[in-house]
This record gives structure tokens, sequence and C-alpha cells, in this order.
């Protein structure tokens, strides 16, 4: 692991030495390392599926743009030849790097008032700068599996003879079919703008300094309304939710500008396809003998996981209600 950290910290021009890396999270697309060494702390974070070019370009642009509007986010560095991504050799393990500020701090409390005022006004600086994008929503948030598709997955799990096989199959032919009812295109509307695209608790760190947004992989277009449906989701306690805290973040929200409206249970299709989305990848990557043994064991716990915390059209229904009188 030296001969990797030692790499990274020449490839990006750090000073110092006695460079070292440990593993601090693990989440879908990467694996976040802590590199120290001359007094310096950094965040590094690989790529375990590969690099679109194209969408690193993306990320560093709108971390950017959020740092003129006063959004705290880690820096994130290009190496010596101005990438924003760098490949390492074969010999120290291959693979893509990306290289951050390292941040101190906890995750954030999605039950803290402040909290929930800062999520809101940052969702609608970000989209009040990102209006106008000629770029369409990919489909990941616009669709989801059908039913063959669903079929061909569960066929491959079942040969494979994982222990969630039949739980799998029972998903896919109700609460996957339920969801799927809500999940449709946005139609490249009005209201699709540049952002963020995972705004969650676990992606922001409280500091001294304050809350700092990170994870800005996703970066892209996205339907502003749906992107803020998500988010008060999450943010507000799923379908448990808490409906004052729900009240607070769209508060926060419409009061810096935000152009995005919850209008119904439609304005969650986002939050429904990219549960079923990351349901059917990692079910995927859990059979796939092409990847690691570890990288297999946590998509499966992934799969499992979610199959018992889905979000419920009843509660987002309910959820819309709760918000109607905040537009």
């Amino acid at each position: 692991m030296r001969s990797r950290a030692g790499f990274i910290a020449n490839v990006y021009g750090l000073d110092g030495g006695a460079w070292e890396m440990v593993p601090v999270a693990r989440g879908a697309l990467g694996q976040v390392w802590r590199l120290s060494g001359g007094g310096g702390v950094w965040a590094v974070k690989e790529l375990l599926f590969g690099c679109d070019e194209g969408q690193v370009g993306r990320e560093a642009g709108l971390r950017d743009a959020a740092e003129g509007l006063g959004i705290s986010a880690p820096r994130f560095f290009a190496d010596r030849d101005g990438a924003y991504v760098s490949r390492l050799p074969e010999s120290i393990g291959g693979g893509h790097v990306k290289l951050y500020d390292w941040v101190e701090g906890s995750e954030a409390d999605p039950g803290d008032p402040a909290l929930l005022d800062w999520c809101g006004r940052t969702l609608a600086l970000l989209h009040r700068a990102g209006e106008g994008t000629a770029e369409t929503p990919d489909d990941w948030y616009e669709r989801c599996p059908g039913a063959g598709e669903w079929a061909e997955l569960c066929e491959r799990v079942r040969r494979a003879g994982v222990p969630w096989a039949a739980a799998l199959e029972r998903f896919a032919a109700a609460e996957a079919v339920e969801l799927a009812g809500f999940v449709t295109p946005s139609g490249g509307g009005g209201d699709v703008v540049t952002s963020h695209l995972d705004m969650r608790p676990q992606n922001v760190l409280v500091g001294p300094a304050g809350p700092a947004l990170l994870d800005w992989d996703n970066a892209g277009p996205v339907s502003a309304g749906r992107e803020l449906a998500r988010a008060v989701h999450v943010w507000a306690g799923g379908n448990d939710f808490r409906a004052d805290s729900a009240r607070r973040l769209v508060r926060g929200y419409v009061d810096a500008g935000g152009p995005g409206v919850v209008e119904g249970v439609e304005s969650f299709s986002m939050l429904f396809a990219t549960e079923l989305n990351y349901v059917r990848v990692q079910a995927e990557c859990a059979v796939d003998p092409e990847v690691t043994a570890a990288q297999r064991e946590f998509a499966g716990g992934q799969v499992v996981g979610l199959m018992g915390r889905l979000p419920d059209p009843v509660a987002a229904s309910r959820l819309a209600e709760a918000l109607a009188s905040e537009w």
C-alpha cells in the first residue's frame, strides 16, 4: 500500500514523504482512503468500476461553481497533467483514483433544524445556478428495469446459487412492479437543472466551520422537483417521515428561490427509479465473476438490505400532501 500511496502523492505533486493510505469508507462506486504524509492529509477515492471522464468533468465544474455560491465542499485536485482522475499502473493494482481535501467532521444529523435549513438552501442555490442546462437526465434517474430485465437477472442470480435468490424473485414480482408504475420520464421539462444528485446526510460532514457537501460524483442534469422530493424523503426520515422536518427543509428551499415543486407522488419518480436501479446493479455485481470476492460480498449485502427498506408510494403520497401548503 505504501507504493500506491507514494505513486499517488507523486502524481499529484504533494510535498512530503513517508506516505501511508488506510481505508476509511466504501461506497457503491468507490473505496475512500485516507492519505497522509509530510504533515498533510488528503482523501483518495479509488473508482472500483471504471471511469467516465465526462462525468468527472461535470463533477469538477459543478463543485467549483458551488464554491462560488458559498457552498463548502472539499477541494478537488488535478494531477500534474491537469487531469482530475489518474490511472494507476497495473504493477500497483491499476484502476483510477481522484484526490480531495480531507474533511474532518461528523455525519450530518437529519434531525437538526439548522441542517435542514442548510440542506434546503443549498439545494436551492445549486438548482438556481444549474438552470438552463441543455442536457437531459440519465436513464438511471428516469427509468427502471422492466419485467424481462428482472427475469433475466433473477435467472442469473438463481444459477449463481446465492442465498437471497428466491427473495429477489419475490421482490421482482411484487415490490419492483409496484414501484415501476410510478417511474416516468421527466420529459426534459422546464425544471431540468444541473445538480449534485445525491444530497443525503451520509454525504454531508459537519465540522467546526459548518457543513461540507461531499460526493459530487453523480453531478449532472435532473428534474429540480424530483431531486427535491428525493432529498425531502431522505432527510425527513423516509417512509416514517417527520412532517415538521420535511416542511422545514422545503421552507429553506423556497426561501432561497429554489425552482422545484413537489406536486404529488409522481414527484418521487427519481427516488423510486434510483432505488430499483441500485438493487439491479448490485445484484448484477454480486454474481459477476469478473469482480473481486469482496466486491461481490459487498453487493450482495446491499441487495439484501435494500429489498427490506424500499420507499413506499403511499408514504410518498402522504409526504407530498404534508408539503402542499408550502408552495
